[in-house]
């Protein structure tokens, strides 16, 4: 009996953490024109929903598990890739933040410090 209601706890935790996902990812495609998504798993950490919009912005959310990434995005709606390459990754726009954020200190742009 007690594992029940602790399974059911569980559950039902898991569906408020992915509807309030859902309602972020929806806010995102609201402000970017549209989006779409990659769920990747990240370990014990959980999972990582990158968003990509229209306009060429991108995001990302962690969600406690690969199950409750999955139900985030598909109540959200929006289109789920496989993979983050091709057509998907070529719709993201960075900018000098980025670029001096990720990649600037290997290329011998200025420290982030």
């Amino acid at each position: 009996m007690a594992d029940t209601q602790v399974d059911e706890k569980q559950a039902a935790a898991a569906e408020r953490h992915a509807a309030r996902l859902a309602r972020r990812i929806d806010s995102f495609a609201k402000e970017h024109g549209g989006a779409e998504g990659q769920v990747a798993y990240i370990g014990q950490k959980g999972a990582r929903i990158v968003l990509v919009g229209e306009d060429g912005g991108w995001g990302d959310l962690v969600a406690p598990s690969h199950a409750v990434a999955m139900s985030a995005v598909e109540k959200a709606g929006i289109t789920v890739h496989e993979d983050f390459d091709g057509e998907f990754a070529a719709k993201v726009k960075t900018g000098p933040y980025e670029w001096s954020r990720m990649a600037g200190i290997q290329l011998g742009g200025p420290k982030n410090s």
